[in-house]
């Protein structure tokens, strides 16, 4: 049996605790500095031994054969390093680290340990990814020549994570683009492998901003007049509040106030960044952003990461030499030129968020994890270069956003 370590007990941490119990393996400890979420922890998944700062567990003697780090982005260099060094392999929640130099660390200590590393870049663990790759091997469009990825983030989901939440300020936590898309990244390698010569990247932070406060708005939607905050697509009220009267209990609601109680929902509204109008500037991460990738050989390859938009499946499209291919999460379009259109349906469920599990991915990525730890082959994970490559090409963007210049690798 798998033991497992888990370092931090917020959303991303239960969650993958919660796919490897069910799947076999034994949850060994768990560390959080939030007594209420190290409870909760602790009787959901019987931990033997509980830890207030992550950073005692490289005191204490080996607890398990693999480590989950789900700590705020800028801890997760000096965890990783840590728990590598240690003797733990690791699921490392993205980003590797929210700076080229810690990842190039991060990096340099996996090859020095030897440890297995799978990143949490769950799109290529799901069936939908496994059948759009199948597709691709057996030349359905022939060679791929360009691609095509829309990551539709969702307007209330951007307000709740990148407005209002743990990602808004760049300083303190990650740009918009490592903390959001480096796995869409990831995922136009994962699709159209190849080295890249050139980056180029347009964007920045347009709607959430002061300027665009509707007249009258208070600094928080409970005390907004009705007739501005009902006609506001961002009110905490509707987000959270109704949320809660439809049942929900989980994402987004438990990261807003934990436990999940209206008298608990209601008080952090009134006095947390939850319940703050999303206009008060006190962001400053790009909500909307375009990438644009030339490979070596002269493919292409572009990404757009929205803000504002209809949250629901990525799209991506994939023009090849003898056809092009359409997904969405759960449809797959083939037109193979001359021959029509295919239409396969995966009977996927919901949008493929946080809610779904990514659709699939998560519980995709657990397995595989624990599959490679138990028969301690690397080859059942993403390759780890990939994910490297995915967090170079981040860094390059965001040093051609902001120089307003193409820059080589």
């Amino acid at each position: 049996m798998v033991r497992l370590v888990v370092l931090g007990a917020g959303s991303r941490g239960w969650i993958y605790a919660h796919h490897a119990r069910a799947l076999g393996a034994r949850i060994a400890a768990v560390a959080d500095p939030r007594p209420e979420r190290l409870r909760a922890f602790l009787e959901a998944f019987a931990v033997e031994r509980a830890f207030a700062d992550w950073r005692e567990v490289l005191e204490a003697p080996l607890l398990g054969e693999g480590a989950v780090v789900a700590l705020p982005d800028r801890l997760h260099a000096e965890a990783a390093v840590g728990l590598m060094e240690k003797g733990y392999h690791l699921l490392l929640e993205k980003p590797i680290a929210p700076t080229w130099a810690e990842v190039e660390r991060v990096a340099q200590a996996k090859e020095r340990t030897g440890r297995l590393v799978a990143v949490a870049h769950v799109l290529r663990y799901t069936p939908y990814a496994r059948a759009l790759k199948g597709l691709l091997r057996e030349g359905a469009v022939g060679e791929v020549v360009s691609v095509q990825h829309l990551e539709p983030v969702g307007h209330w989901h951007f307000a709740h994570s990148f407005v209002r939440g743990n990602w808004r300020r760049e300083g303190e936590s990650s740009p918009f683009l490592l903390a959001k898309s480096v796995h869409d990244l990831d995922w136009l390698l994962f699709v159209m492998p190849g080295e890249v010569a050139r980056v180029a990247s347009f964007g920045g932070l347009y709607h959430f901003r002061p300027e665009n406060r509707p007249s009258r708005a208070a600094s928080r939607c409970l005390d907004c007049p009705p007739e501005v905050e009902e006609g506001c697509p961002f009110s905490a009220r509707k987000v959270y509040l109704e949320a809660y009267e439809r049942g929900e209990r989980g994402w987004p609601l438990d990261v807003v106030a934990y436990p999940v109680t209206w008298e608990n929902l209601l008080r952090a509204l009134r006095e947390g960044p939850y319940g703050e109008c999303v206009y008060l500037g006190r962001n400053d991460v790009a909500d909307h952003q375009v990438v644009m990738l030339e490979y070596q050989d002269g493919r292409t390859a572009s990404l757009h990461a929205e803000g504002l938009s209809r949250m629901r499946f990525r799209e991506t499209r994939i023009f090849g030499t003898r056809g092009e291919l359409f997904g969405d999460g759960r449809y797959l379009r083939l037109y193979r030129f001359g021959e029509g259109e295919r239409v396969m349906d995966l009977e996927t469920e919901a949008e493929g968020s946080i809610r779904s599990g990514h659709g699939g991915g998560d519980l995709g990525l657990v397995q595989a994890f624990l599959e490679a730890l138990a028969r301690g082959e690397e080859g059942l994970l993403e390759p780890f270069s990939e994910a490297v490559q995915a967090h170079r090409l981040t860094f390059l963007a965001e040093e051609a956003r902001r120089g307003g210049k193409v820059v080589a690798p």
